[in-house]
């Protein structure tokens, strides 16, 4: 707090800007690798074999990538930076296995389609989030809550197999995590503690930024696919 009295405004803008391009970044290496790793695994008949050939290995896979991310976004603060970022990208290569199945349930044009979609959505919904002066608390409390409701109802039609359903989450999927995307980029923007740059807890600040962005980014991809996504 003492250093950052010291700083003048326009040092603290350079600073929460240089952080946020560490986010970015950050997020930007954890993208390449799940999709590195998912079109490997969708391109091996082995690999498909072992994941989607036995559902306990997916499942077991997916619990895995929660409880990995349930525990990298609790206990990071305890953690050094180089085991904060090696779980981090251990979480994405993870996470890229099971994401391989879009690619068995997709087109390669339509999947590539829908990525450039979602990036123009996010950086639009990221830059309003980074820049608006309107406190997004409450708006980013209510789609927390919504998305509570979404994994209730997506897990719920596991079973139900609805297709009125798959389409109402499918639009409301979108809907929130467009939102969640600009109140995390502006959550995860205050999160950075002025004049700690280069630091240990600089770097892990980082890396907590970036996955909560990786995630929106993977959650609005997954539910823009249900839109545009091209059916092999």
């Amino acid at each position: 707090m003492e250093q950052s009295s010291r700083l003048t405004a326009e040092q603290i803008k350079a600073e929460q800007a240089s952080f946020m391009t560490k986010v970015y970044g950050w997020m930007s290496v954890a993208l390449l690798i799940t999709g590195f790793v998912a079109m490997f695994t969708a391109s091996t008949p082995a690999m498909i074999e072992f994941i989607f050939g036995n559902m306990i290995v997916f499942w077991g896979l997916f619990i895995g990538e929660v409880l990995l991310v349930g525990y990298l976004a609790s206990a990071i603060s305890g953690m050094s930076a180089n085991m904060a970022t090696g779980i981090f990208l251990f979480y994405a290569a993870i996470n890229g296995l099971t994401l391989s199945a879009i690619f068995l349930i997709y087109t390669a044009g339509s999947i590539a389609s829908t990525f450039f979609i979602t990036a123009g959505t996010f950086a639009v919904m990221s830059v309003y989030g980074y820049f608006t002066k309107t406190d997004l608390t409450s708006m980013g409390n209510l789609l927390f809550m919504a998305l509570i409701g979404l994994v209730i109802a997506s897990v719920v039609n596991m079973f139900l197999k609805s297709e009125m359903l798959y389409w109402v989450s499918t639009y409301l999927g979108v809907i929130i995590f467009v939102g969640l995307t600009a109140y995390d980029t502006q959550k995860v923007k205050e999160m950075n503690v002025i004049g700690n740059e280069g630091t240990d807890d600089d770097r892990k600040e980082a890396i907590s930024g970036a996955l909560t962005l990786y995630l929106d980014f993977i959650g609005l991809f997954v539910y823009l696919l249900r839109l545009f996504g091209s059916r092999k």
